[in-house]
């Protein structure tokens, strides 16, 4: 992702991007970087249009569904129980001082 992320920030300066220009980028952020991986993106996107490709690319993210849906609804539930659990500790009394003399801490 770092090396999308670098090239598409390239890409807003230049219309081509090359792998110096990601190097520089991710040098400046103490970004390790694997050479082999680097010229192996550069590869996939050498000569392709950055709009299909982030088109192509949000596709195959859409089929991977997501899964969202169900832990949003226990999320909500959890949410409505927290008036409740402050209700409760409210109506604990407050333990009373009583007895408590006989240390002189403030008198």
């Amino acid at each position: 992702m770092k090396y999308v992320a670098a090239f598409l920030m390239a890409k807003l300066s230049k219309d081509a991007p090359t792998a110096e220009d990601i190097k520089t980028i991710l040098s400046s952020v103490d970004c390790e970087i694997d050479e082999e991986r680097l010229n192996d993106f550069m590869g996939e996107v050498a000569g392709k249009d950055v709009n299909e490709l982030i088109t192509a690319g949000s596709a195959k993210m859409a089929s991977l569904g997501g899964g969202g849906g169900a832990a949003a609804a226990p999320a909500a539930g959890a949410a409505a129980e927290a008036p409740k659990a402050e209700a409760k500790k409210e109506e604990v009394k407050e333990e009373s001082d009583e007895g408590m003399d006989d240390f002189g801490l403030f008198d």
